[in-house]
């Protein structure tokens, strides 16, 4: 079962203002729903699915202007396991990141398309907290 985000959340994770989020869903261009006349909610994996197409790689040899720094909290896009081994990927803003872990450690996360995730950066290894 993928995660639900409020406006405010799904902004923060995608790195746009809360009013472009709204203009999204009134567009159509990411599903939300309210339940009760309550606030909106979108789902976790049309989010995941949005931040992988706003945040497209860039063409080999360029850069964007970035301050990253080494705790990025972002959504998972994608993730694919094996009976031993997890590739876990991560959009953070303009950032995507991919973790690979062990198995055991991606399914103690509960680590899904759609699920909130932190990475954290430390020389060559991307380390993978659930907040």
């Amino acid at each position: 079962m993928s995660a639900s985000y409020r406006i405010a959340e799904a902004a923060a994770l995608l790195g746009v203002s809360d009013d472009t989020v709204r203009r999204w869903i009134d567009s159509g261009r990411l599903p939300a729903s309210r339940e009760g006349g309550g606030p909106a909610h979108v789902d976790g994996a049309d989010l995941a699915r949005l931040a992988t197409e706003l945040h497209e790689a860039p063409e080999p040899g360029t850069t964007r202007g970035s301050s990253a720094r080494n705790r990025l909290a972002g959504i998972v896009t994608r993730v694919l396991r094996d009976t031993v081994m997890a590739q876990v990927e991560i959009q953070a803003g303009p950032f995507r990141l991919v973790s690979l872990m062990s198995r055991e450690a991606a399914d103690e996360l509960g680590l899904e398309v759609g699920v909130r995730a932190v990475a954290t950066v430390k020389a060559t290894q991307v380390s993978v907290d659930v907040p």
